[in-house]
């Protein structure tokens, strides 16, 4: 039984070692060149003006949060796709269907949750 942790900790151990070295060759290789304009802040080409604390659109984050939840929806439902030819073979097919249709239909629901109330529409209109 210990010789079981014994690995994991061998592993571990490799693996942060692995990290350190690679962070320490990088450091002894890379040209030490500082300036002033290589230490300012890049903001996508343009020179930065004012002040990073600004507020930004909660629409943002509100599209960014559906999009990875359609993104997770395709990471499980790839792999269903990838055996469902031999879950058809071993009589499971139905059920895997049906189970990836709820799957599929209950992030539809959410969808036009958020489509109804008005979240993916990027000016929100204010009801008066």
């Amino acid at each position: 039984m210990l010789f079981d942790f014994a690995n994991v900790l061998v592993f571990t151990a490799l693996g942060l070692g692995f990290v350190g070295v690679n962070l320490l060759i990088g450091r002894l290789l890379r040209p030490a060149n500082p300036q002033a304009r290589k230490l300012s802040t890049y903001e996508c080409g343009e020179p930065s003006t004012g002040s990073a604390w600004v507020n930004f659109n909660i629409r943002f984050y509100l599209v960014a949060l559906i999009f990875i939840i359609f993104e997770v929806e395709i990471a499980f439902i790839f792999p269903v796709a990838t055996v469902f030819r031999g879950l058809i073979e071993s009589g499971e097919g139905l059920l895997a269907f049906v189970k990836i249709f709820i799957f599929v239909g209950i992030l539809f629901l959410g969808l036009v949750y958020s489509w109804v109330k008005g979240d993916l529409e990027w000016i929100k209109k204010v009801k008066t």
